[in-house]
């Protein structure tokens, strides 16, 4: 699924915004996704998965066509972890609903 695909599945999903409002809904979802990114945070999303950005650290890599060495600068990779729903979904597994707590209610007892 593209960009475009996903703007237009949500605002046919959702008849009450105008595409407009989704295309800047989704645009600003994933220029926060990035920025955080870009800052060193991670995100997290609940039920989806977690992004998060790991180093690399500089090393010694080969240039393909003359073999010669060439020094590969460290740098920040963005990495992805699924969730567990996000897995089971994929997988075929049973879907459940999310586990909310009802509000003002205490935990239970063990």
């Amino acid at each position: 699924m593209t960009k475009s695909e996903l703007i237009a599945q949500l605002a046919t999903a959702n008849p009450h915004l105008r595409q407009p409002d989704v295309e800047l809904i989704v645009g600003t979802i994933f220029d926060e996704i990035s920025a955080a990114l870009a800052r060193g945070d991670r995100v997290e999303l609940r039920g989806f998965g977690a992004f998060s950005a790991k180093q690399r650290d500089p090393r010694t890599g080969r240039n393909p066509r003359t073999g010669e060495a060439v020094e590969v600068a460290g740098k920040a990779v963005p990495y992805f972890k699924p969730g567990k729903e996000l897995r089971e979904r994929v997988n075929g597994g049973p879907l459940q609903a999310p586990k909310r707590a009802a509000r003002g209610a205490a935990p239970a007892a063990e």
